[in-house]
C-alpha cells in the first residue's frame, strides 16, 4: 500500500511488474522469440527481481553461483540451455534451476521466504517449515552434501535472527517516542494514510494494539515512505530494505551482500540513526517545555506537495467519516487487513 497510494508516475517500476507482467508467459519467454532456451537464462528474472526491497538479482549476481554463471554462460559445454531444466547438466545453478526446478512454475515452492518477503520475526526452525526446509536442502543436494546445505541454511537462520533483534530494537525506539507524545509529527498531525485513517504507520496489529496507536483493535497501520516522521522512515528502510538484503544475501550465497552492502552493517547504522533521532526529539521537547514553546507541526505535513492525489486524502474529502474499508467491504477484499489468521 505504501506504493499504490502514490501518483502513477512514482510507481511505474511497481505497476509494470505487478500487473500484466505477472500474468503473461512472454514476460519470461519473450514475445518475439518464445524460446524456452531464452527463459532459462538468469537474466530473464532480472527485469523484475532486483532493487532495494527485493534484492534477488543482485544477491545472486555477486554470489559464488552468480560468478560461475557469468563467466561460463557462453560455453554450451558448461550451460546447455537447449536442454530441459530436469535434464540440464550445469556447472552452476541459475535462478531457474533452483526456483523452477524441473520446469515447475511456482517460483516460491523452492523458497525460504516464509513470511512477508523475509521481513518478519518468524521462528524459521519451527515444525511448520520443516517440509519447506527439507525441500530447499534437496535442491542444494544436486551439487553439495545435505550437511553443507543445512549448515548454510542454519547460517541464514542465525543472520535473520540477529537482524530481527535489530529490527525489534529500532521499532521499540520509535514506539516509545510516539507513546511519549514526542514523535515529529504525530499521526494526528499528518494527512490520512492510504485508507483514510490516522493510524501510526508502524502499528502492526496485535503487536501495537490499543487506541494510543490509532485504529481499531487488531487493525494494522501501513508503512509510509513519505509524509511521516524521520524515525518512522528509518524503521521502514531498516526492515523493508536492509533486513531483506540479509535474508536474500544469505539465501543466495552472497555473504558479503548480507554483511556490507547495507545488510547487517546497514541495520547497525539505521539503529544508531533511530536512537539519535529519538534523543534529539526528547532534548527539543525538554527545551520547549522549559521555555514555554508550543510547537505546532507545519501545514505541509497535512497537505504535502501531491497528497491531493492520494487515496486517503480523496476519501476524507469525498466521503467524510468513511474509510476505504467502508467503501470496499465485500468479503476477501484486501484480505491482508481483515482476514482471519488462517
Amino acid at each position: 500500500a505504501w506504493s499504490i497510494e502514490r501518483p502513477p508516475g512514482d510507481t511505474a517500476g511497481c505497476t509494470f511488474c505487478h500487473t500484466s507482467s505477472e500474468e503473461r508467459c512472454s514476460t519470461c519467454h519473450q514475445r518475439h522469440q518464445f524460446d524456452p532456451a531464452v527463459a532459462r537464462h538468469s537474466e530473464q528474472c532480472k527485469a523484475c527481481h532486483w532493487g532495494k526491497d527485493h534484492r534477488d538479482w543482485e544477491a545472486y549476481d555477486i554470489s559464488i553461483h552468480g560468478v560461475v554463471y557469468q563467466v561460463n554462460k557462453w560455453n554450451p559445454q558448461e550451460f546447455d540451455f537447449s536442454k530441459k531444466l530436469a535434464d540440464a547438466d550445469y556447472v552452476g545453478p541459475t535462478c531457474q534451476y533452483c526456483h523452477l526446478r524441473g520446469g515447475h512454475h511456482n517460483v516460491q515452492r523452492l523458497s525460504t521466504v516464509y513470511t512477508s518477503m523475509g521481513m518478519s520475526n518468524a521462528d524459521r526452525g519451527a515444525p511448520l517449515w520443516k517440509e519447506k526446509r527439507e525441500t530447499w536442502v534437496s535442491v542444494c543436494d544436486d551439487c553439495h552434501s545435505p550437511r553443507f546445505a543445512r549448515e548454510n541454511l542454519q547460517a541464514m537462520d542465525e543472520a535473520c535472527k540477529d537482524a530481527g533483534l535489530k529490527y525489534t530494537e529500532t521499532f521499540k525506539v520509535a514506539e516509545n517516542l510516539m507513546l511519549d507524545g514526542m514523535g515529529e509529527p504525530m499521526p494526528k498531525d499528518l494527512a490520512p494514510d492510504w485508507s483514510g485513517q490516522h493510524i501510526w504507520s508502524l502499528k502492526i496489529g496485535a503487536y501495537h494494539d490499543g487506541p494510543k496507536y490509532g485504529g481499531a483493535q487488531g487493525e494494522s497501520g501501513e508503512f509510509r515512505m513519505s509524509n511521516c516522521s524521520d524515525i518512522e522512515r528509518i524503521c521502514f528502510e531498516s526492515v523493508g530494505y536492509w533486513m531483506t538484503y540479509i535474508m536474500k544475501g544469505m539465501a543466495h550465497g552472497s555473504w558479503n551482500d548480507a554483511t556490507y552492502c547495507d545488510g547487517s552493517f546497514g541495520m547497525d547504522r539505521w539503529l544508531v540513526k533511530a536512537k539519535a533521532a529519538s534523543e534529539q526529539a526528547r532534548r527539543f521537547t525538554a527545551l520547549e517545555k522549559k521555555t514555554g514553546i508550543n510547537w505546532v507541526p507545519s501545514e505541509f505535513w497535512r497537505k504535502g506537495d501531491y497528497l491531493e492525489q492520494l487515496t486517503g486524502t480523496r476519501i476524507v474529502k469525498e466521503f467524510p467519516g468513511k474509510t476505504i474499508f467502508d467503501l470496499c467491504p465485500e468479503p476477501g477484499w484486501l484480505d491482508t487487513h481483515h482476514a482471519p489468521a488462517e
